[in-house]
Order: C-alpha cells, then structure tokens, then sequence
C-alpha cells in the first residue's frame, strides 16, 4: 500500500471552505480512482495549513491519480489554497487501521 502525501498553505480564514470543497467534490471524486483506499485531511486554520494523506493499493495507482485526477483536485481548491503544495509519497510501513496493509519483506 502507497500513500501521497499532500500539504497545502491555505489562504487566511479559507478553512471552513477547504473542508467543504474536501466533503463535496474531491472526496467524491477520489472514491473514483482505481486504487484509492481512504482519505485523511488534517487541518490547522490558525497557521492556515492542511496535510492530506491519501492511501492507495498501490504505487502505480497512487502515480495514475496524480497524473490523471489530482490537476482536477488542484483546480477545485484554487480558491482557497496559496502557491503549489508538496506533494510526497511513501510506502505505507503499517498501518492499524488498515489491517494487512503492509507486506513485511
């Protein structure tokens, strides 16, 4: 299992609208994606920073959604985000809530 790791400078007081755009349009969207597993948005409005981490069957999935569905992610935040977030991904060593997730060597 795979994991993207997103974090996002929002503009000042944006955050109510972030979640918002997060609930209605991309979560709907992710549920989509070949791949996709969950979704886990963490939110700090009074330092106007949010880190998305988005879980994925596997690498190739989570490298096809950033290919395919994150510009659109990108575009339906544009109101409420500043400059380019950075983006990581990570193979997801363990994980209690997805029981199994990781595969030990």
């Amino acid at each position: 299992m795979f994991s993207r790791q997103v974090s996002i400078k929002l503009k000042t007081n944006s955050a109510p609208d972030f979640k918002r755009i997060i609930e209605s349009d991309i979560l709907p969207l992710l549920r989509k994606q070949k791949g996709f597993r969950d979704e886990l948005t963490l939110i700090a409005p009074e330092r106007s920073l949010a880190v998305a981490i988005s879980l994925w069957e596997t690498k190739g999935d989570a490298e096809a959604y950033n290919s395919a569905g994150y510009p659109a992610v990108l575009k339906g935040l544009s109101k409420v985000i500043e400059g380019t977030p950075k983006v990581e991904t990570f193979e997801v060593a363990n994980s209690t809530f997805h029981k199994g997730a990781a595969k030990t060597a």
